[in-house]
């Protein structure tokens, strides 16, 4: 039977930051069989190892064609391309929240342990050691009547730490360009935190609710029409939902209630055709109209 959770790939490399970048243009010139092509380690600049690994992140990230490998996908051309891409070297930090967004929605066959962090795990615990999200992926793995290597999955969280947690002094010192090239370290998602309990050193770390004050409105309504288009939401959607449903705003932007309310609050300002409704106790977001989510993409970028 094929397994449905996936914790390898990425021959232990975090996503860098010119990965993406780099991988889309390779993948332009050359179709994918060129990717194990050993001309590959020469143009791409890197060890062999890192060409496995910037393919896997292509289709994490939803830059690689889903049907056909030898292409990029339509939003990977739209955003990365040279000519006329939206933001081809990511400088845009909405461009960060965005990639964020699909790593997470399209993670539970292509990188489970982002999609089950965001959508699982952080509703048991906002505060973990990596012992703890590993024992939490064994078991949700086992439940699922799989095996996955502990190992392995160990690796994998070793891997979802360094996307995404900042370097601190001392980790500076060891290796700049390692601690320092991660995509989504700027979103300050997760932060490491130390034990308090004096005879230990272990690691903590958490992903907190916060205002996501950095996440634009924009993003925040792609993330709605993209759980509208895979049947996830309707047209009427809950503020339950928009909080705590699977690949939700609330969910994979970590964002607290109140910040959701201000956001929602936002989006019914900036585009007609949108209202936010309480009704003894429900509240919920109404669409009277259709939205393209791409042509929400546009305006955001047109825009900046």
């Amino acid at each position: 039977m094929r397994k449905s959770l996936s914790f390898s790939g990425h021959e232990s490399f975090q996503c860098r930051n010119l990965w993406l970048k780099k991988g889309f243009d390779f993948l332009t010139q050359n179709g994918n069989s060129k990717f194990n092509d050993d001309r590959a380690v020469i143009q791409l600049g890197v060890g062999k190892n890192m060409v496995t690994s910037i393919r896997y992140w292509l289709d994490a990230f939803g830059v690689r064609d889903d049907d056909d490998k030898s292409k990029p996908s339509e939003l990977g051309k739209k955003l990365l391309n040279d000519e006329n891409g939206w933001d081809p070297y990511l400088e845009d930090l909405g461009s960060l929240w965005l990639l964020h967004y699909l790593l997470v929605s399209r993670g539970h066959e292509k990188a489970s342990i982002y999609y089950l962090v965001f959508n699982q795990f952080r509703k048991q615990r906002i505060e973990f050691t990596k012992e703890h999200l590993v024992t939490f992926l064994v078991n949700y793995s086992n439940e699922k009547g799989e095996y996955h290597s502990p190992n392995t999955i160990e690796t994998d969280v070793g891997v979802f730490l360094k996307t995404y947690i900042k370097p601190n002094s001392k980790e500076e010192k060891k290796n700049i360009e390692d601690v320092f090239s991660s995509l989504l370290i700027e979103l300050n998602l997760v932060k490491k935190i130390e034990s308090t309990e004096a005879d230990k050193k272990e690691h903590w770390y958490k992903i907190e609710s916060s205002d996501r004050e950095s996440l634009p409105i924009e993003i925040f309504f792609y993330s709605i029409l993209d759980n509208i288009d895979k049947e996830n939401f309707g047209d009427s959607i809950s503020f339950h939902k928009l909080l705590n449903d699977n690949n939700s705003p609330g969910n994979v932007f970590a964002m607290h209630p109140d910040a959701l309310v201000s956001a929602v609050e936002q989006l019914i300002q900036k585009y007609k055709g949108i209202t936010y409704k309480e009704d003894g106790g429900i509240r919920e977001l109404q669409m009277q109209k259709s939205f393209s989510k791409n042509l929400i993409l546009e305006d955001y970028y047109g825009n900046h």
